[in-house]
């Protein structure tokens, strides 16, 4: 701290009163953003020094594009980019056409450091631009950012920074779907052995999202409308502090489109391709009874993966069965919905489906009640090879859909559903892409605790040869 003092003290005031700031700041904290401040100077300068010495080395002059000819040069131009250390200005040479020709100012120097002819802010601090924007408003992603640079920053440009990288992220994925539909599979994602050997679970679910009813313009009455997604991860076992053994979510993957189960299809279908539905040495789908979602089982997952009809939405569909015959507010409801799931959760669903042929013969039954518990006899009926849930106590599987339930949450609720918030489907479009990208980048091992139940006899290789599943070691990161 002494020799760097000493050696800027008489160079720049400006320095000097940061470095003073940092001698008398009170406490650790405010030390820690005053040197904050004297570090991102100081970098400023140090840039600023290496381009201008860049600026003086001789450049080869391109040709122009339109006549052909060598370009001249004709001095120096001053260029400023606003960086995350701050405003960065420079001079470099810059060159026109000898002919006239309709092209702007060229500068070699620009091309090499990859900065474009109107760019006026760095890659890197577009790219934390939009990380911040992935999970905290424009507003506050644009004021962390003014603060860490020393600059101002808007949220309208961190906003255009987040259309350009959800734009490209679009463009990607449309890339991949037709080489898909075409049988042009994609390679799997590289894992560990243990992971790869891991059972792997998906599901999908739905929500709805407020859109504006005229694209971008902000009045008029909001605009609901359904986005599916769908969610991937493979299941481990940690133990804890106390040695008690519980189950994780490791890898967890995700894949969302604005629109129905048949919009998702083609694109949960490629990300199970990735994530290797096809080498999985057991692959469990999760999900309610939702008839579009079971159809996108039978016709894409079905082939590689066990159907599992969520426990919960099971046993709420029980309920309802209990209220309408029985009365809910009597104790023989009660005593028969607690029997009813018990059995439906120990292995014996068809006693639950004995009980409800029973009750449909029961005579002066009245026409509400025998609808309801007519539409429960077909539900359960119909998910017969999904509600065998005993086994899967045994195999260590989950039966409940919570995984999906709070993904949903965590990538559609907490980011579009705040107060007030209403979007564009272009925009929407594009902040979705990014959080979908950063979270299959970023998220690694997800805690998520499991009720765990019962389903039918599924073979698990790993588990039929007295292999334990993967255990997660000491801060390993998956």
């Amino acid at each position: 701290m002494l020799c760097l003092h000493d050696s800027i003290r008489d160079d720049d005031p400006a320095v000097q009163r940061l470095l003073r700031a940092v001698e008398d700041a009170p406490s650790l904290t405010a030390v820690i953003m005053a040197a904050w401040q004297v570090a991102r100077v100081l970098t400023v300068h140090l840039v600023e020094a290496v381009l201008a010495e860049r600026a003086r080395r001789p450049s080869a002059w391109p040709r122009g594009p339109q006549c052909g000819g060598a370009l001249r040069r004709k001095g120096f131009a001053t260029r400023q980019v606003t960086s995350r250390l701050g405003p960065l200005r420079w001079r470099r040479r810059v060159g026109r056409c000898p002919r006239g020709c309709a092209i702007p100012p060229v500068a070699p120097l620009d091309g090499t450091l990859g900065v474009q002819p109107q760019q006026r802010t760095s890659g890197a601090l577009q790219h934390l631009g939009g990380a911040l924007a992935v999970f905290v408003p424009l507003a506050t992603a644009a004021r962390w950012l003014g603060w860490s640079s020393g600059g101002t920053v808007s949220p309208q440009a961190v906003w255009g920074w987040v259309q350009a990288a959800g734009q490209r992220a679009m463009q990607t994925l449309q890339e991949h779907l037709p080489a898909l539909a075409h049988g042009d599979l994609p390679v799997p994602e590289a894992l560990a052995a243990d992971l790869a050997a891991a059972p792997w679970v998906l599901g999908a679910d739905g929500v709805m999202v407020p859109l504006r009813p005229t694209g971008g313009q902000p009045t008029g009455k909001t605009r609901w409308q359904a986005i599916t997604g769908g969610v991937f991860a493979r299941l481990g076992q940690h133990r804890t502090r106390t040695g008690k053994v519980v189950t994780r979510l490791y890898h967890r993957r995700l894949v969302a489109v604005l629109g129905d189960v048949d919009a998702l299809k083609p694109r949960l279908w490629l990300a199970a391709v990735r994530q290797g539905i096809r080498q999985a040495p057991q692959v469990v789908w999760l999900s309610d009874g939702a008839r579009g979602l079971w159809r996108l089982y039978d016709e894409r997952l079905a082939a590689y993966a066990v159907g599992v009809l969520d426990f919960y939405h099971a046993v709420q569909s029980l309920w309802k069965g209990a209220a309408a015959w029985l009365d809910g507010r009597t104790t023989q409801a009660r005593r028969w919905f607690g029997w009813a799931r018990h059995r439906l959760r120990h292995g014996q669903p068809d006693g639950v489906l004995a009980d409800l042929v029973e009750a449909l013969e029961v005579e002066g039954l009245p026409d509400s009640a025998r609808e309801t518990l007519i539409a429960l006899y077909a539900y359960l009926d119909r998910h017969r090879d999904h509600i065998n849930y005993a086994q899967y106590k045994e195999l260590g599987l989950p039966i409940g859909s919570g995984m999906v339930e709070s993904a949903c949450k965590w990538l559609i609720q907490q980011r579009f559903k705040g107060v007030g918030m209403r979007w564009s489907e272009d925009g929407f479009n594009h902040l979705l892409h990014l959080r979908l990208a950063r979270a299959g980048r970023c998220w690694g091992v997800c805690r998520y605790r499991y009720c765990l139940s019962l389903k039918i006899h599924v073979r698990i290789p790993a588990l039929e040869n007295g292999a334990q599943l993967p255990v997660e070691r000491p801060h390993s990161r998956l």
